[in-house]
């Protein structure tokens, strides 16, 4: 059966900055059987129809939802405009981590963000539907998400990003509802090890993904973000990664979410799909 697609009544203007636009959509998902929302920025440029954009994927925290972006970091749509890319916030649920759980069947978070929510975006947005325009970013347990599904799905996305990411984590068996949707580690531990991001960089090459990550000076996930960094140093897998004061907080994300939208901007161009 075809995706049944429920598209949301509003479209809001940012007047605060100088055109770009957020359109809030419900999008079916036939995997999980109900409505996904999801924010969709448009930037300036976007007027101009003849043109298609790149797109970033852009995921939220645990406990958190697809407006979070728009709400909580102010300097998000002004970078969408400068970097002249689609940005889009789909709902993760309050603690997906973005896998399709082992334990629960009506938890299939992979399935929607890496393969239903893109094939509605490229069917109705103005994209270039190739993975050298396609990139994937998020905070917390969306950094997490946003390497996991990049890895897992390298045919598909061209660069994948972190910012403050779970990447590991096992050394957390206790929080954040993992145990829910993997199972409890003491029994699962296999679940919890195929699932968690440093040890699916097992499955990259050197330069198969453009990555980059980073994590604030003050945050309980630093140690789990230098573990990873070392990891792929020590398999020659090219990468940037940024330690800056902060913790697990939206100053911290406001701030990294433009250094990585710059990022990715560059990838974009030199993959010639952007001036």
């Amino acid at each position: 059966m075809k995706p049944v697609i429920a598209i949301l009544v509003f479209s809001l203007s940012c007047f605060f900055l100088k055109a770009a636009t957020v359109d809030t959509i419900l999008i079916y998902s036939n995997s999980m059987h109900k409505n996904v929302k999801c924010v969709i920025i448009k930037p300036d440029a976007y007027k101009k129809k003849s043109k298609h954009f790149p797109v970033v994927y852009l995921l939220h925290g645990y406990s958190g939802n697809y407006g979070n972006w728009v709400q909580k970091a102010p300097d998000l749509l002004k970078a969408v405009d400068e970097n002249g890319m689609l940005v889009v916030c789909p709902d993760g649920a309050f603690g997906s981590w973005y896998f399709d759980s082992p334990v629960d069947t009506t938890m299939k978070y992979e399935t929607n963000v890496a393969l239903e929510i893109p094939a509605y975006i490229d069917a109705h947005y103005r994209t270039i539907a190739d993975r050298k325009a396609r990139a994937i970013t998020g905070l917390s347990m969306g950094g997490h998400g946003a390497l996991y599904l990049a890895i897992r799905h390298k045919d598909f996305f061209g660069a994948a990003g972190s910012m403050s990411g779970g990447v590991d984590f096992r050394p957390f068996p206790n929080n954040w509802d993992i145990k829910k949707y993997l199972g409890d580690y003491a029994t699962h531990k296999d679940n919890w090890d195929k699932n968690t991001v440093i040890n699916l960089v097992d499955q990259l090459q050197n330069n198969e993904l453009k990555i980059i990550f980073d994590c604030g000076v003050d945050d309980f996930f630093l140690q789990v973000n230098r573990n990873l960094h070392q990891k792929l140093v020590d398999k020659k897998i090219a990468h940037d990664y940024i330690e800056r004061p902060g913790g697990h907080e939206w100053p911290y994300w406001n701030n990294s979410v433009k250094y990585q939208l710059l990022f990715f901007h560059e990838f974009f161009k030199k993959n010639g799909v952007m001036n």
